[in-house]
């Protein structure tokens, strides 16, 4: 099992940074792939990234590439989302995930955490 804990999250102007934290609970924290979804209103959830457990990212949603960077400590049990060049199209609740995986033509996790809401407006 894996207990996923969001922070970081909140209002910024367009053009600011935020950094998102996820710590995790649990032993198997530095087996898993790890990663961040988001889900904007009206919309389905979307990948953002996942990070490997090597600590290497891969799969980027293409809107926040050159944008955001992401990683994680496994001695902390947390993984991070450093958010750049914010815009408003980038308002959304932030989830951290865990175990993700690729099925039918969509990324899922086997856990997530409860979310945390990124605001960016002037």
């Amino acid at each position: 099992q894996v207990q996923l804990v969001e922070s970081g999250g909140g209002l910024v102007q367009p053009g600011e940074s935020l950094r998102l934290s996820c710590a995790a609970s649990g032993r198997t924290f530095s087996s898993h792939d790890m990663g961040w979804f988001r889900q904007a209103p009206g919309k389905e959830r979307e990948l953002v990234v996942i990070i490997r457990w090597t600590g290497s990212s891969t799969n980027w949603a293409d809107s926040v590439k050159g944008r955001f960077a992401a990683s994680r400590d496994n001695g902390k049990k947390t993984e991070y989302l450093q958010m750049n060049s914010l815009q408003p199209e980038d308002t959304a609740v932030y989830y951290c995930a865990a175990a993700i995986t690729y099925d039918s033509g969509r990324y899922c996790a086997a856990y997530w955490g409860q979310g945390t809401q990124v605001t960016v407006s002037s």
